[in-house]
């Protein structure tokens, strides 16, 4: 389908919080129509974690827009940033990774967003390209284009600053690190976070220091996690990923509050304004249940990963389990040794070695708070004790089961 110049504006624009600016963004794209070559669209991810989670789909959504219009998405996976901490709006900086660890979490990254991308039309950059031989002159001849009152100008920076809490010149060098990769690509245009709309707009910054066009600068809404209030993160672990098991992916999709479902229809589905304001307005008038279209929108995501036969499977298990208090119909084994059979074990423990609790402390936090049942019956005191002399069904949350069998 042949879209018109202002058509393709109006379509990319949607969903955007901060674009700098439409007019660029509309002479860039004439341009390239006039060129017949693509638009060059950035898009930077530090692989902190394996998963590449709905957060990021949120973005990846926007690309995959730019793609279906004939452009290439410059896939950027940060393995020499990621062993860089980066606040990103929190108080303290993102632990550093080793070499190994972002090894590994890249090559999950490269296989998981050709989920949404186009592989055709994305090109996949690692910056330890362009990083690892930077010698130190290049680095203070980068730095030399960026002053530390305008590091400072960065809302989570300046907040630091003013409260006395250290900001290493390290996570200084982060914001130009970011700009410079933009150099590296000859990006035409960024896309992120609202949260990276400093490092975002500094790139234009260092393309003109290095005689490039400035990028076009946009940024989407950051998607809030599981818990409702702070942005899906992998650090905080408030995240769903896209590679998640489809029975864990629907789970965590139907623990999120009824009023936060209507921003993932919009940002992870990217659903037509219209079609999410009509189920918003049936629940208003009672013409649907909230549980009822919460179910529709974890079937969806989960298709969409996993296909429509395990995202039906996943809601019939749900409810199987959740609804109908029925317990899952695979629950993982652990075989008791043989020599504590008839020994009393603090359930805590029990909780730890079954893979049900991190801790012993997180263990007792949810026995107090009675979300642990042995069999059918309820625990709440943290000291409790139990024998498995039989096989024993534990419980801890709302998706945690072991099945604790004797050993023969």
């Amino acid at each position: 389908m042949t879209h018109s110049l202002e058509e393709e504006v109006s379509l990319l624009r949607q969903r955007a919080v901060d674009l700098v600016s439409a007019d660029e963004l509309r002479e860039r794209l004439a341009s390239a129509r006039a060129e017949s070559r693509p638009l060059r669209v950035k898009y930077g991810a530090d692989p902190s974690a394996p998963d590449i989670h709905l957060g990021h789909v949120v973005g990846l959504n926007k690309l995959r827009e730019f793609q279906d219009l004939g452009h290439t998405v410059v896939f950027i996976i940060g393995d020499f940033t990621g062993r860089i901490g980066d606040p990103s709006g929190r108080s303290q900086t993102r632990k550093p990774l080793s070499e190994e660890e972002v090894r590994e979490n890249a090559a999950t990254y490269r296989r998981q967003v050709f989920q949404v991308l186009n592989p055709d039309r994305t090109e996949v950059r690692f910056n330890s390209e362009w990083f690892s031989p930077m010698r130190f002159a290049e680095v203070i001849r980068l730095a030399a284009h960026a002053t530390v009152s305008q590091m400072l100008a960065r809302d989570d920076f300046s907040r630091r600053y003013a409260d006395g809490q250290p900001i290493s010149l390290v996570e200084f060098l982060y914001p130009l690190i970011q700009a410079y990769d933009s150099v590296m690509v000859r990006a035409d245009v960024e896309i992120g976070g609202t949260d990276q709309l400093f490092n975002l707009l500094l790139g234009r910054e260092i393309q003109k220091a290095h005689g490039q066009p400035p990028q076009i600068v946009m940024t989407l809404p950051l998607l809030e996690g599981l818990d409702g209030v702070q942005k899906m993160s992998k650090s905080l672990g408030n995240y769903v990923g896209v590679a998640e098991p489809p029975d864990e992916m629907f789970g965590k999709i139907m623990s999120v509050n009824d009023d936060l479902m209507w921003r993932y229809y919009d940002l992870v589905l990217a659903c037509a304004p219209k079609e999410v304001e009509a189920m918003r307005s049936a629940v208003q008038m009672g013409e649907r249940h909230p549980r009822d279209i919460k179910d529709d929108l974890a079937r969806r995501i989960v298709a969409r990963f996993h296909g429509e036969t395990a995202a039906r499977a996943a809601s019939e298990e749900f409810a199987r389990v959740f609804s109908k208090r029925d317990l899952p119909s695979q629950i993982p084994e652990i075989i008791w040794p043989v020599a504590e059979i008839n020994t009393p074990v603090r359930l805590a423990e029990v909780l730890v070695r079954a893979g049900l609790a991190p801790s012993r402390s997180e263990a007792r936090r949810l026995i107090q708070q009675g979300a642990v049942r042995v069999d059918d019956r309820r625990v709440t005191d943290p000291m409790e004790t139990i024998c498995v002399t039989a096989p024993t069904v534990l419980r801890a949350g709302r998706r945690g089961f072991a099945r604790l069998v004797p050993a023969k």
